[in-house]
């Protein structure tokens, strides 16, 4: 059985899928037919129902729990690894301040919507052009995702907030940012198969930190090793192996606190596997 599976080429993802994709584990019988997009992409392929399997930000998931279910392996949550809001100086947001955004559905997008509803004139472009966005004063502030919160202050911008720890005070829980996904109706038992195939992929890879360079290194474009090894050693951790039940917690606190705020509306759909 052949299914579409889609996620980012960020080296966290590819360290992630690399086995599972590439034959190095067994896949009990699956194959993936692989696209890679960068993750606001990928949310819009969600919207349409476009992947059996995706990597999407959990603020997309909540627009999409009709078509898809999450799987306990594969997803990115973590402590002080959320997006943060820069600027080339130091200044109060208000309903007025220009905010670059990597996607209006990012989980990026709605943190900064939680720790400021005042700022609502933003504009949505590239993750990897906001910095220079910024300064090149084309917006007042950026809010930064990736590889990028490693060299924003290489570049001379200042941070204004960090809004994972933003969130981590606010709920004493991990911040989730991004998870794996597959399609509501395809059977259990090949759900339960790829949740297994995805663990097992995650495990070989911390098992065999080396095995998924090639990978990465071909589509990192121009990070350094020392950044993609940092992107990983922040993106990928035990809730990739598996969510448990803080990390569960962590997106049901997530979903509460949108439809307490009205970004989403009100979820009837079990989010997680039986």
């Amino acid at each position: 059985m052949k299914l579409t599976l889609g996620f980012s080429p960020f080296p966290n993802d590819c360290f992630i899928f690399d086995a599972m994709i590439h034959g190095k584990i067994d896949t009990e019988g699956l194959t993936f037919e692989v696209m890679m997009e960068d993750v606001e992409t990928l949310n819009q392929k969600a919207f349409k129902g476009e992947l059996d399997i995706t990597k999407l930000s959990f603020h997309a998931y909540a627009y999409v729990t009709k078509l898809y279910q999450l799987l306990d392996a594969g997803s990115a949550l973590g402590n002080g690894c959320g997006p943060l809001l820069v600027s080339s100086q130091q200044f109060s947001v208000s309903g007025s301040t220009k905010i670059a955004i990597p996607g209006k559905y990012t989980t990026a997008n709605f943190l900064l919507s939680l720790a400021f509803p005042q700022a609502t004139n933003k504009v949505e472009m590239l993750f990897s052009d906001i910095e220079d966005a910024v300064l090149a004063g084309k917006a007042d502030a950026g809010l930064i995702i990736h590889e990028n919160r490693f060299t924003y202050e290489q570049k001379g911008l200042k941070k204004i907030i960090d809004l994972g720890e933003y969130w981590e005070t606010l709920t004493k829980s991990p911040i989730p940012l991004g998870g794996i996904v597959i399609k509501r109706d395809l059977p259990l038992e090949v759900k339960n198969k790829v949740n297994r195939i995805v663990r097992k992929s995650v495990e070989y890879a911390f098992a065999n930190p080396l095995s998924s360079l090639s990978l990465f290194e071909e589509n990192a474009q121009a990070m350094s090793a020392e950044v993609m090894q940092k992107h990983i050693d922040l993106y990928v951790n035990n809730y990739s192996i598996d969510l448990g039940a803080e990390g569960k917690r962590a997106i049901k606190t997530l979903f509460d606190k949108a439809q307490e705020v009205g970004v989403i509306e009100k979820i009837e759909t079990p989010l997680f596997l039986p």
